[in-house]
């Protein structure tokens, strides 16, 4: 598809525009990424193949290492991608030096925004980011926030320290906010042809970012301001988030009733219109979905607002890992074995199925549960993560998951439903099955030891 000018057309269009959307046009731009993590590392690779001359910038010298020797450290991305672009065609180079965002014509901030251990947002990691490109901003340049984060962080916070520079936004230089929309694991949608959403601080900046994201991604939304961007973003995670918390909610309930949550769903989910299907879990985990509600929270607070629904819903998918650990020694107390001794084997610590993501996963949440509760064996086995800290204690999975093995422990629990886990072979050979995930829906024959979350057993 050929690329085009965007927008409305404009009088009084400054030269830095007219030069830095001329070089976006034509493809010769410089793009600098600052993060190269799990949003930085992806978009940077697109670029790069599409033969834009890319800049990688991390604090961290293992990965920007690891990408000078052509390593490849995300697991959705190809190996010989990363290879290529490094090492054949040298269009995608790392650094740790700040410095060299001088040399960018487009820079994208894909930073970590965590949360506080008050639940207060912490958008340090974007203001160290920003204050670096600040230091060599010049005309022409358009800056890009992807960092999920609250409404009027853009605005308020990024383009007072941009301005430090001394140069006018919106004429010498551009601001704009889009999201990231990357769902690590996915292979049907990928950094290319999922949509994304562009807000810029002024039409200039909108239109600038747009023609930027076309020259890798099949589809750009545009937005009247960053704030829209940055709320849309809140929007689409909370929906999960609230969504999950009443599905959550309900296993709970249904546990008591005596009533299959899953079978429910399965029933409901037949309706063409109006309805659709969410699943229990040990709990949330990612990035986004767990630390968003606070975000807003935050803000809301801000302007004398309480986002009491939303915070609930947080506060139910937060309490799950607390079910399952009651789930665990509720199962411990009718085995012949003191909680001290009992031996626990938690399947699967990644976040979710079939990724090495482990941010804020809600098996780590369960293990820290188990050992602060006394219980001294607790092992897992993972074939994405070879090993976890928690309480400080380095915990190494198995290197394979053998009968033998299972047979040792009182209690499994199905925290993640990878899909190498031979699910009938776990079955077979386990004293008690504790299923968070439904994982065991299609096991064949005996099944009377398996526990499922949910099921109203």
């Amino acid at each position: 598809m050929a690329l085009r000018r965007v927008g409305r057309p404009r009088a009084n269009v400054s030269k830095p525009e007219q030069k830095l959307m001329a070089s976006i046009l034509d493809g010769s731009m410089t793009v600098g990424i600052v993060g190269l993590g799990y949003v930085g590392l992806p978009l940077a690779l697109e670029f790069a193949k599409s033969g834009i001359r890319t800049i990688g910038i991390d604090v961290s010298t293992e990965k920007v290492k690891s990408l000078q020797a052509g390593k490849n450290y995300i697991q959705d991305l190809n190996d010989t991608e990363i290879r290529d672009v490094v090492k054949k065609t040298k269009l995608l180079t790392a650094t740790t030096d700040f410095s060299e965002s001088k040399h960018c014509d487009v820079v994208f901030i894909c930073v970590p925004t965590p949360f506080t251990p008050n639940k207060d947002p912490d958008i340090s990691h974007v203001v160290h980011a920003t204050k670096g490109v600040a230091e060599h901003l010049r005309k022409g340049q358009l800056i890009i926030l992807k960092s999920t984060t609250f409404p009027g962080t853009t605005e308020k916070y990024v383009k007072p320290i941009l301005d430090t520079a001394k140069l006018e936004c919106g004429r010498e230089y551009f601001l704009a906010f889009s999201p990231e929309r990357i769902d690590p694991g996915n292979r049907t949608w990928t950094t290319k042809n999922t949509p994304v959403v562009v807000g810029g601080v002024t039409s200039a900046c909108t239109d600038l970012a747009i023609a930027v994201n076309r020259r890798i991604i099949d589809e750009v939304v545009p937005v009247s301001t960053p704030a829209v961007a940055e709320m849309e973003k809140l929007l689409e995670n909370i929906f999960r988030s609230v969504n999950i918390a009443l599905v959550n909610e309900l296993a709970q309930l249904c546990d008591r009733l005596g009533i299959n949550i899953w079978e429910v769903v399965d029933a409901a989910k037949t309706k063409p219109f109006g309805f659709m299907p969410f699943y229990p879990g040990p709990g949330i985990g990612g990035h986004c979905i767990l630390i968003d509600p606070y975000y807003l929270a935050w803000a809301a607070r801000e302007v004398d607002f309480v986002t009491n629904f939303i915070t609930l819903a947080a506060e139910v998918n937060e309490s799950m890992p607390f079910y399952v650990r009651a789930m665990i020694e509720r199962e411990i107390a009718k085995q012949p074995v003191t909680l001290k001794n009992a031996r626990v084997l938690l399947l699967g610590m990644a976040f979710k199925k079939d990724v090495d993501d482990l941010r804020h996963s809600p098996a780590l949440k369960v293990a820290e549960l188990l050992i602060e509760d006394g219980i001294e064996h607790v092992s897992y086995f993972d074939p994405f993560i070879p090993s976890v800290e928690v309480h400080g204690k380095r915990m190494t999975s198995r290197s394979a998951l053998t009968p033998a093995f299972i047979k040792k422990h009182d209690v499994v629990v199905i925290t993640t439903d990878h899909s190498a886990f031979d699910v009938d072979m776990i079955v077979k050979y386990s004293k008690v099955v504790i299923d968070t995930r439904n994982a065991t829906r299609d096991v064949r024959g005996h099944r009377k030891n398996v526990v499922l979350l949910g099921d109203g057993k």
